[in-house]
């Protein structure tokens, strides 16, 4: 399976719209890369970073691994790894649909 055919699957209009926001913030992040490239300290990167945070928990709901991936944008030069898609990635593969049954551990 390509990787547009997993967004295609995407049933839900939350996901796909989450997908896009953390691809446009990544690719944006490596695109100006100058004006990204300081990390936290940069104006840029911490209103963009902030923006996508709250874009994020809005649209998915607050997840623990948006977190890392604030706190990860804040190193310096560390904008080239695409952590907010790979946290949009991490969100959406893990949720429980409510048309599934949600499978429970056995108890001991």
């Amino acid at each position: 399976m390509s990787f547009l055919d997993y967004l295609r699957s995407l049933k839900r209009p939350e996901h796909r719209l989450a997908w896009s926001i953390a691809i446009a913030a990544d690719a944006l992040q490596i695109a100006a890369l100058p004006l990204f490239a300081a990390g936290g300290v940069s104006p840029a990167d911490a209103l963009l970073d902030l923006a996508v945070a709250a874009l994020l928990t809005r649209v998915l709901g607050w997840h623990w691994a948006f977190l890392p991936s604030l706190l990860a944008e804040l190193v310096p030069g560390f904008d080239l790894f695409p952590s907010w898609t790979a946290a949009v990635f991490f969100v959406t593969r893990q949720q429980i649909h409510p048309e599934e049954p949600e499978i429970l551990p056995p108890l001991r």
